[in-house]
Protein backbone atom coordinates (compact mmCIF):
# COMPACT_ATOMS: atom_id res chain seq x y z
CA UNK A 1 0.00 0.00 0.00
CA UNK A 2 1.37 3.12 -0.84
CA UNK A 3 1.29 6.95 0.26
CA UNK A 4 -1.35 7.92 -2.90
CA UNK A 5 -3.59 4.93 -1.19
CA UNK A 6 -7.29 5.63 0.12
CA UNK A 7 -8.05 2.37 2.35
CA UNK A 8 -8.70 3.58 6.06
CA UNK A 9 -6.77 0.96 7.64
CA UNK A 10 -3.50 0.05 9.96
CA UNK A 11 -0.91 -1.33 9.16
CA UNK A 12 -1.19 -5.26 7.98
CA UNK A 13 0.40 -7.07 10.93
CA UNK A 14 0.49 -10.57 8.76
CA UNK A 15 3.76 -9.21 7.27
CA UNK A 16 5.57 -8.79 10.98
CA UNK A 17 7.91 -11.02 12.34
CA UNK A 18 6.50 -12.56 15.84
CA UNK A 19 7.78 -11.31 18.70
CA UNK A 20 8.71 -7.86 17.31
CA UNK A 21 6.22 -6.32 19.76
CA UNK A 22 4.87 -7.44 22.93
CA UNK A 23 0.78 -8.29 22.55
CA UNK A 24 -0.09 -10.25 25.58
CA UNK A 25 -2.74 -8.78 28.06
CA UNK A 26 -2.00 -5.99 30.05
CA UNK A 27 -2.87 -5.15 33.25
CA UNK A 28 -3.08 -1.71 33.74
CA UNK A 29 -5.11 0.38 36.44
CA UNK A 30 -8.25 1.44 34.91
CA UNK A 31 -8.46 5.76 34.02
CA UNK A 32 -10.98 7.51 35.67
CA UNK A 33 -12.69 11.11 34.12
CA UNK A 34 -14.42 13.35 35.77
CA UNK A 35 -17.95 12.85 36.76
CA UNK A 36 -20.67 15.48 35.74
CA UNK A 37 -24.41 15.92 36.40
CA UNK A 38 -26.76 17.57 34.30
CA UNK A 39 -29.92 19.51 35.86
CA UNK A 40 -32.92 21.22 34.08
CA UNK A 41 -34.00 23.73 34.92
CA UNK A 42 -36.51 25.25 32.62
CA UNK A 43 -38.55 24.72 30.15
CA UNK A 44 -39.73 20.77 28.83
CA UNK A 45 -36.01 20.37 30.43
CA UNK A 46 -37.33 21.05 33.65
CA UNK A 47 -37.86 17.55 35.22
CA UNK A 48 -34.67 16.59 33.49
CA UNK A 49 -31.64 15.27 36.18
CA UNK A 50 -28.56 12.80 34.46
CA UNK A 51 -25.28 11.92 35.85
CA UNK A 52 -23.08 10.63 33.78
CA UNK A 53 -21.47 7.29 33.91
CA UNK A 54 -18.73 7.47 30.75
CA UNK A 55 -17.00 10.55 28.89
CA UNK A 56 -20.12 11.75 26.65
CA UNK A 57 -23.73 12.46 26.61
CA UNK A 58 -25.98 13.65 23.87
CA UNK A 59 -28.58 16.30 23.96
CA UNK A 60 -31.78 16.42 21.70
CA UNK A 61 -35.07 15.92 21.01
CA UNK A 62 -35.07 12.38 19.96
CA UNK A 63 -35.12 9.18 22.27
CA UNK A 64 -32.18 7.78 21.06
CA UNK A 65 -29.86 10.29 23.38
CA UNK A 66 -28.72 10.38 26.62
CA UNK A 67 -30.44 13.45 27.43
CA UNK A 68 -34.00 13.51 25.40
CA UNK A 69 -35.75 16.72 25.65
CA UNK A 70 -39.68 16.81 24.55
CA UNK A 71 -39.23 20.59 22.29
CA UNK A 72 -40.26 20.86 18.97
CA UNK A 73 -37.28 24.07 19.39
CA UNK A 74 -34.55 21.11 19.82
CA UNK A 75 -32.81 19.44 17.13
CA UNK A 76 -33.39 15.61 17.27
CA UNK A 77 -29.58 15.68 17.79
CA UNK A 78 -28.69 19.01 19.35
CA UNK A 79 -25.25 18.67 21.55
CA UNK A 80 -22.80 17.03 22.91
CA UNK A 81 -21.17 16.66 26.63
CA UNK A 82 -17.60 15.07 26.10
CA UNK A 83 -14.93 14.63 28.74
CA UNK A 84 -11.77 16.25 27.56
CA UNK A 85 -8.68 16.61 29.01
CA UNK A 86 -10.22 16.11 32.67
CA UNK A 87 -12.41 18.94 31.44
CA UNK A 88 -15.91 18.70 29.94
CA UNK A 89 -16.59 20.33 26.67
CA UNK A 90 -19.58 21.18 24.88
CA UNK A 91 -20.08 21.13 21.12
CA UNK A 92 -23.25 21.85 19.01
CA UNK A 93 -23.82 19.95 16.68
CA UNK A 94 -24.90 22.33 13.79
CA UNK A 95 -28.09 22.06 15.44
CA UNK A 96 -31.23 24.67 14.13
CA UNK A 97 -31.58 27.05 16.96
CA UNK A 98 -27.95 26.96 18.54
CA UNK A 99 -26.47 26.14 21.52
CA UNK A 100 -25.72 28.70 24.21
CA UNK A 101 -23.19 28.54 27.12
CA UNK A 102 -23.70 31.42 29.83
CA UNK A 103 -25.23 33.85 27.43
CA UNK A 104 -22.90 33.02 24.73
CA UNK A 105 -23.62 31.31 21.55
CA UNK A 106 -21.16 28.50 20.86
CA UNK A 107 -19.89 26.09 18.49
CA UNK A 108 -17.55 24.32 21.16
CA UNK A 109 -16.27 25.37 24.40
CA UNK A 110 -15.59 24.33 28.49
CA UNK A 111 -17.65 24.70 31.16
CA UNK A 112 -17.44 25.52 33.98
CA UNK A 113 -18.88 24.31 37.50
CA UNK A 114 -22.62 25.82 37.41
CA UNK A 115 -22.71 26.52 33.74
CA UNK A 116 -25.96 27.24 32.02
CA UNK A 117 -26.76 25.86 28.87
CA UNK A 118 -29.85 27.54 26.22
CA UNK A 119 -31.13 24.78 24.18
CA UNK A 120 -33.97 25.76 21.45
CA UNK A 121 -36.33 28.43 23.18
CA UNK A 122 -37.02 27.65 26.72
CA UNK A 123 -35.27 24.65 27.94
CA UNK A 124 -32.06 25.11 30.01
CA UNK A 125 -29.83 22.95 31.81
CA UNK A 126 -27.08 23.05 34.75
CA UNK A 127 -24.06 21.57 34.27
CA UNK A 128 -22.24 20.45 37.65
CA UNK A 129 -18.55 19.43 38.04
CA UNK A 130 -18.14 17.23 40.35
CA UNK A 131 -14.91 15.46 42.61
CA UNK A 132 -15.88 12.71 41.74
CA UNK A 133 -15.11 9.81 38.78
CA UNK A 134 -16.12 6.99 36.52
CA UNK A 135 -13.78 4.41 35.81
CA UNK A 136 -13.44 3.48 32.72
CA UNK A 137 -13.77 -0.44 31.11
CA UNK A 138 -10.32 -1.33 29.06
CA UNK A 139 -9.86 -4.39 27.18
CA UNK A 140 -6.46 -6.38 28.81
CA UNK A 141 -5.57 -6.81 24.59
CA UNK A 142 -2.60 -4.15 23.34
CA UNK A 143 -4.00 -5.41 19.52
CA UNK A 144 -7.49 -6.14 17.92
CA UNK A 145 -6.91 -7.60 14.61
CA UNK A 146 -4.58 -4.98 12.48
CA UNK A 147 -5.38 -2.24 14.98
CA UNK A 148 -2.58 -1.88 17.58
CA UNK A 149 -1.90 0.07 21.04
CA UNK A 150 -1.11 0.63 24.52
CA UNK A 151 -2.60 3.85 25.60
CA UNK A 152 -6.07 3.79 27.18
CA UNK A 153 -7.83 5.71 24.73
CA UNK A 154 -7.19 2.89 22.30
CA UNK A 155 -7.86 0.09 24.80
CA UNK A 156 -11.40 1.46 25.81
CA UNK A 157 -12.23 0.95 22.10
CA UNK A 158 -10.93 -2.48 21.87
CA UNK A 159 -13.28 -3.09 24.61
CA UNK A 160 -16.07 -1.69 22.59
CA UNK A 161 -15.15 -3.52 19.32
CA UNK A 162 -15.01 -6.77 21.62
CA UNK A 163 -18.53 -5.92 22.66
CA UNK A 164 -19.48 -6.07 19.12
CA UNK A 165 -18.28 -8.82 18.00
CA UNK A 166 -20.01 -10.86 20.29
CA UNK A 167 -23.22 -10.13 18.70
CA UNK A 168 -25.18 -9.17 15.53
CA UNK A 169 -25.56 -5.93 16.61
CA UNK A 170 -25.36 -3.31 13.89
CA UNK A 171 -22.57 -1.15 14.38
CA UNK A 172 -21.71 2.66 13.28
CA UNK A 173 -17.60 3.07 13.39
CA UNK A 174 -16.78 6.66 13.79
CA UNK A 175 -13.34 8.88 13.62
CA UNK A 176 -11.51 10.99 11.25
CA UNK A 177 -9.91 9.74 8.05
CA UNK A 178 -7.22 7.05 9.16
CA UNK A 179 -7.90 5.79 12.40
CA UNK A 180 -8.55 2.66 11.28
CA UNK A 181 -12.19 2.29 10.99
CA UNK A 182 -11.86 -0.49 7.74
CA UNK A 183 -9.47 -2.14 10.29
CA UNK A 184 -11.50 -2.28 13.42
CA UNK A 185 -14.98 -3.94 10.72
CA UNK A 186 -12.45 -6.49 9.74
CA UNK A 187 -11.71 -7.44 13.04
CA UNK A 188 -15.07 -7.47 15.07
CA UNK A 189 -16.10 -9.53 11.63
CA UNK A 190 -13.34 -12.06 12.51
CA UNK A 191 -13.98 -12.01 15.66
CA UNK A 192 -18.00 -13.07 15.49
CA UNK A 193 -19.83 -15.88 14.78
CA UNK A 194 -19.97 -15.46 11.15
CA UNK A 195 -15.99 -15.27 10.83
CA UNK A 196 -15.94 -18.29 8.26
CA UNK A 197 -18.84 -16.18 5.98
CA UNK A 198 -17.67 -13.60 3.38
CA UNK A 199 -16.81 -9.83 4.42
CA UNK A 200 -17.75 -7.62 1.34
CA UNK A 201 -16.68 -3.78 1.57
CA UNK A 202 -18.98 -1.33 -0.13
CA UNK A 203 -17.24 2.24 -0.19
CA UNK A 204 -19.82 4.52 -0.63
CA UNK A 205 -17.80 7.69 -1.19
CA UNK A 206 -16.29 6.34 -4.47
CA UNK A 207 -19.25 5.07 -6.67
CA UNK A 208 -21.36 7.51 -8.10
CA UNK A 209 -24.76 7.01 -7.07
CA UNK A 210 -26.56 5.53 -9.90
CA UNK A 211 -24.23 3.03 -9.75
CA UNK A 212 -24.32 2.33 -6.23
CA UNK A 213 -27.81 1.22 -6.08
CA UNK A 214 -26.31 -1.55 -8.64
CA UNK A 215 -23.64 -2.04 -6.40
CA UNK A 216 -25.99 -2.58 -3.22
CA UNK A 217 -28.37 -4.37 -4.45
CA UNK A 218 -28.18 -5.74 -7.92
CA UNK A 219 -29.73 -5.57 -10.96
CA UNK A 220 -31.75 -7.72 -13.30
CA UNK A 221 -30.82 -8.37 -16.81
CA UNK A 222 -31.81 -5.19 -19.17
CA UNK A 223 -32.71 -3.31 -16.33
CA UNK A 224 -30.91 -0.49 -17.85
CA UNK A 225 -28.55 0.20 -20.61
CA UNK A 226 -25.89 -2.11 -20.27
CA UNK A 227 -27.23 -4.48 -18.01
CA UNK A 228 -26.50 -7.33 -20.18
CA UNK A 229 -26.80 -10.11 -17.04
CA UNK A 230 -28.16 -10.65 -13.93
CA UNK A 231 -25.89 -9.36 -11.28
CA UNK A 232 -26.06 -9.91 -7.75
CA UNK A 233 -25.19 -7.26 -5.45
CA UNK A 234 -23.16 -6.74 -2.51
CA UNK A 235 -26.08 -7.45 0.65
CA UNK A 236 -26.58 -10.86 -1.09
CA UNK A 237 -22.82 -11.56 -1.61
CA UNK A 238 -22.17 -10.83 1.74
CA UNK A 239 -25.11 -13.71 3.32
CA UNK A 240 -23.57 -15.17 6.03
CA UNK A 241 -21.04 -12.92 6.42
CA UNK A 242 -20.29 -9.08 7.57
CA UNK A 243 -21.22 -6.32 5.07
CA UNK A 244 -19.01 -3.10 5.86
CA UNK A 245 -20.36 0.67 4.37
CA UNK A 246 -17.37 2.84 4.40
CA UNK A 247 -18.07 6.47 4.11
CA UNK A 248 -21.88 5.97 4.79
CA UNK A 249 -22.09 9.73 4.95
CA UNK A 250 -21.31 10.30 1.33
CA UNK A 251 -24.38 7.95 0.88
CA UNK A 252 -26.76 9.97 -1.76
CA UNK A 253 -30.08 11.14 -0.37
CA UNK A 254 -32.17 8.83 -2.75
CA UNK A 255 -30.65 5.34 -1.68
CA UNK A 256 -30.80 6.30 2.54
CA UNK A 257 -34.88 4.61 2.35
CA UNK A 258 -33.84 1.66 0.50
CA UNK A 259 -30.76 1.35 3.06
CA UNK A 260 -33.54 2.04 5.79
CA UNK A 261 -35.38 -1.00 4.45
CA UNK A 262 -32.73 -3.46 4.16
CA UNK A 263 -31.90 -2.74 8.26
CA UNK A 264 -35.67 -2.83 9.37
CA UNK A 265 -36.76 -5.88 6.89
CA UNK A 266 -33.52 -7.46 6.20
CA UNK A 267 -34.46 -7.93 2.70
CA UNK A 268 -33.61 -6.13 -0.57
CA UNK A 269 -35.11 -5.66 -3.93
CA UNK A 270 -32.83 -5.77 -6.94
CA UNK A 271 -32.79 -3.01 -9.69
CA UNK A 272 -35.63 -3.87 -12.82
CA UNK A 273 -37.02 -6.37 -10.30
CA UNK A 274 -40.15 -6.12 -8.14
CA UNK A 275 -39.44 -9.33 -6.03
CA UNK A 276 -37.87 -8.99 -2.84
CA UNK A 277 -35.15 -11.28 -1.43
CA UNK A 278 -34.62 -12.04 2.37
CA UNK A 279 -30.82 -11.64 2.92
CA UNK A 280 -28.93 -12.76 5.92
CA UNK A 281 -25.78 -10.17 6.96
CA UNK A 282 -24.53 -8.28 10.00
CA UNK A 283 -23.84 -4.52 8.96
CA UNK A 284 -21.34 -2.39 9.75
CA UNK A 285 -20.65 1.27 8.54
CA UNK A 286 -17.66 4.05 8.87
CA UNK A 287 -17.66 7.31 8.40
CA UNK A 288 -16.09 10.04 9.19
CA UNK A 289 -18.41 12.70 8.87
CA UNK A 290 -20.62 13.40 12.46
CA UNK A 291 -24.33 11.73 10.97
CA UNK A 292 -25.80 13.91 13.40
CA UNK A 293 -24.90 17.21 12.19
CA UNK A 294 -25.82 15.52 8.93
CA UNK A 295 -29.55 14.88 10.15
CA UNK A 296 -29.91 18.69 11.77
CA UNK A 297 -28.73 19.75 8.07
CA UNK A 298 -31.09 17.93 6.28
CA UNK A 299 -28.77 15.87 4.27
CA UNK A 300 -29.22 12.40 6.32
CA UNK A 301 -32.26 10.42 7.53
CA UNK A 302 -32.74 10.57 11.05
CA UNK A 303 -34.19 7.26 10.95
CA UNK A 304 -31.82 5.93 9.07
CA UNK A 305 -29.03 6.76 11.68
CA UNK A 306 -30.53 5.94 14.51
CA UNK A 307 -31.20 2.41 13.07
CA UNK A 308 -27.47 2.38 11.85
CA UNK A 309 -26.19 3.73 15.58
CA UNK A 310 -27.61 0.87 18.24
CA UNK A 311 -23.82 0.60 19.10
CA UNK A 312 -21.76 3.56 18.04
CA UNK A 313 -17.86 2.87 18.59
CA UNK A 314 -15.80 6.23 18.09
CA UNK A 315 -12.03 5.25 17.11
CA UNK A 316 -9.54 8.06 18.49
CA UNK A 317 -7.12 9.91 16.15
CA UNK A 318 -3.89 9.41 16.44
CA UNK A 319 -3.22 13.07 18.74
CA UNK A 320 -5.22 11.89 21.41
CA UNK A 321 -2.84 8.19 21.90
CA UNK A 322 0.99 10.05 21.20
CA UNK A 323 1.77 7.09 23.73
CA UNK A 324 1.35 4.88 20.69
CA UNK A 325 3.83 6.58 18.72
CA UNK A 326 6.36 4.34 19.67
CA UNK A 327 4.45 0.70 18.96
CA UNK A 328 2.81 1.85 15.71
CA UNK A 329 6.16 3.33 14.44
CA UNK A 330 7.88 -0.47 15.47
CA UNK A 331 5.29 -1.78 13.78
CA UNK A 332 5.41 -0.19 10.40
CA UNK A 333 9.02 -0.11 9.88
CA UNK A 334 8.90 -3.63 10.60
CA UNK A 335 6.22 -4.02 7.63
CA UNK A 336 8.57 -1.89 5.40
CA UNK A 337 11.86 -4.51 5.21
CA UNK A 338 14.49 -2.03 5.47
CA UNK A 339 18.17 -1.83 6.71
CA UNK A 340 18.53 -2.67 10.44
CA UNK A 341 20.54 0.17 10.95
CA UNK A 342 17.75 2.58 9.13
CA UNK A 343 15.09 0.59 11.52
CA UNK A 344 16.92 1.39 14.21
CA UNK A 345 16.83 5.55 13.65
CA UNK A 346 13.31 5.19 12.88
CA UNK A 347 12.65 3.36 15.92
CA UNK A 348 14.82 5.42 18.61
CA UNK A 349 13.35 6.86 21.20
CA UNK A 350 15.06 10.67 19.88
CA UNK A 351 13.24 10.23 16.40
CA UNK A 352 9.98 9.43 18.00
CA UNK A 353 10.08 11.93 20.69
CA UNK A 354 9.83 14.20 17.41
CA UNK A 355 7.03 12.67 16.18
CA UNK A 356 5.53 12.69 19.55
CA UNK A 357 5.39 17.06 18.36
CA UNK A 358 3.04 16.74 15.20
CA UNK A 359 -0.41 16.79 14.99
CA UNK A 360 -0.84 14.23 12.21
CA UNK A 361 -3.99 15.18 10.66
CA UNK A 362 -3.76 12.12 8.97
CA UNK A 363 -4.07 9.92 11.41
CA UNK A 364 -2.41 6.31 11.04
CA UNK A 365 -2.31 6.91 7.18
CA UNK A 366 -0.28 9.76 7.51
CA UNK A 367 2.29 8.11 9.86
CA UNK A 368 2.74 5.27 7.48
CA UNK A 369 3.56 7.61 4.79
CA UNK A 370 5.63 9.61 6.50
CA UNK A 371 8.03 6.40 7.87
CA UNK A 372 7.77 5.18 4.15
CA UNK A 373 9.23 8.35 2.74
CA UNK A 374 11.67 7.94 5.90
CA UNK A 375 12.86 5.07 4.83
CA UNK A 376 14.43 6.01 1.50
CA UNK A 377 15.72 9.14 2.33
CA UNK A 378 19.66 9.49 3.71
CA UNK A 379 18.89 12.65 6.24
CA UNK A 380 16.71 11.50 8.26
CA UNK A 381 17.44 14.20 11.26
CA UNK A 382 16.96 16.85 8.28
CA UNK A 383 13.50 14.98 7.53
CA UNK A 384 12.31 15.01 11.48
CA UNK A 385 13.33 18.51 11.89
CA UNK A 386 11.22 19.81 8.33
CA UNK A 387 8.17 17.07 8.86
CA UNK A 388 5.01 19.42 7.96
CA UNK A 389 3.87 17.14 10.67
CA UNK A 390 6.21 18.31 13.42
CA UNK A 391 6.68 22.13 14.28
CA UNK A 392 8.60 22.13 17.73
CA UNK A 393 9.85 25.78 17.12
CA UNK A 394 7.26 27.17 15.97
CA UNK A 395 4.77 25.62 18.99
CA UNK A 396 7.28 26.96 21.00
CA UNK A 397 7.16 30.26 20.05
CA UNK A 398 3.40 30.54 20.25
CA UNK A 399 2.69 28.61 23.08
CA UNK A 400 1.12 30.70 26.26
CA UNK A 401 1.90 29.17 29.71
CA UNK A 402 -0.78 31.65 30.98
CA UNK A 403 -4.04 29.87 29.38
CA UNK A 404 -5.50 26.17 30.23
CA UNK A 405 -3.07 23.69 28.79
CA UNK A 406 -5.92 22.69 26.21
CA UNK A 407 -6.94 26.18 25.09
CA UNK A 408 -3.39 26.61 24.57
CA UNK A 409 -2.94 23.57 22.37
CA UNK A 410 -5.99 23.93 20.55
CA UNK A 411 -4.46 27.28 19.47
CA UNK A 412 -1.26 25.85 18.23
CA UNK A 413 -2.77 23.38 16.29
CA UNK A 414 -5.27 25.49 14.93
CA UNK A 415 -2.62 27.72 13.32
CA UNK A 416 -0.10 24.72 12.63
CA UNK A 417 -3.21 23.55 10.30
CA UNK A 418 -4.08 26.27 8.91
CA UNK A 419 -0.01 27.26 7.51
CA UNK A 420 0.31 23.73 6.46
CA UNK A 421 -2.90 23.74 4.07
CA UNK A 422 -1.81 27.39 3.15
CA UNK A 423 2.12 25.89 2.05
CA UNK A 424 0.16 22.30 0.80
CA UNK A 425 -2.12 23.94 -1.29
CA UNK A 426 0.17 26.67 -2.80
CA UNK A 427 2.78 23.67 -4.02
CA UNK A 428 -0.14 21.79 -5.67
CA UNK A 429 -1.03 25.29 -7.52
CA UNK A 430 -4.85 24.66 -5.77
CA UNK A 431 -5.17 21.03 -6.55
CA UNK A 432 -7.00 19.63 -3.74
CA UNK A 433 -6.65 15.75 -5.07
CA UNK A 434 -3.01 16.70 -5.87
CA UNK A 435 -2.43 17.78 -2.31
CA UNK A 436 -4.20 15.29 -0.50
CA UNK A 437 -2.27 12.76 -2.51
CA UNK A 438 0.91 14.10 -1.59
CA UNK A 439 0.41 14.78 2.04
CA UNK A 440 -1.55 11.11 2.58
CA UNK A 441 -4.68 13.23 4.02
CA UNK A 442 -8.03 12.15 2.51
CA UNK A 443 -9.29 14.35 -0.10
CA UNK A 444 -12.57 14.82 2.26
CA UNK A 445 -11.00 16.11 5.56
CA UNK A 446 -9.00 17.79 3.55
CA UNK A 447 -11.76 19.64 1.98
CA UNK A 448 -13.02 19.88 6.04
CA UNK A 449 -9.47 21.55 6.43
CA UNK A 450 -10.03 24.00 4.04
CA UNK A 451 -13.62 25.54 5.53
CA UNK A 452 -12.45 25.22 8.57
CA UNK A 453 -10.00 28.23 7.93
CA UNK A 454 -11.34 30.03 5.18
CA UNK A 455 -9.12 28.79 2.54
CA UNK A 456 -10.01 28.33 -1.04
Amino acid sequence: MGPGDDADDEVDLSALSPGSLRTEPLDVERPAVRRFEVTGLSGPASAIRWVSAGTTCAIGSHAGNEIAIDDPSISRSHCELRVDQGNVKVYDLDSTNGTTLDGVRICSAFVRDGSVIQLGRSSSLRITLGSDTNQIALSPRTQFGNLVGTSWPMRACFALLERAASSDITLLLEGESGTGKEGAAEAVHRGSARARGPFIVVDCGAISGNLLESELFGHEKGSFTGATDRRIGAFEAATGGTIFLDELGELPAELQPKLLRVLERREIRRVGSNAMAPVDVRIVAATNRDLRAEVNAGRFRSDLYFRLAVMRVQLPPLRQRPDDLAVLAERIVASLGVAPDVARRLTSPMFVASLSRGAWPGNVRELRNYLERAAVLDDLEHLAGASASAAPEAAAESADASQPYQQARDRVLAEFERRYVEQLLRAHHGNVSAAARASGIDRTYLHRLMRRHGLR
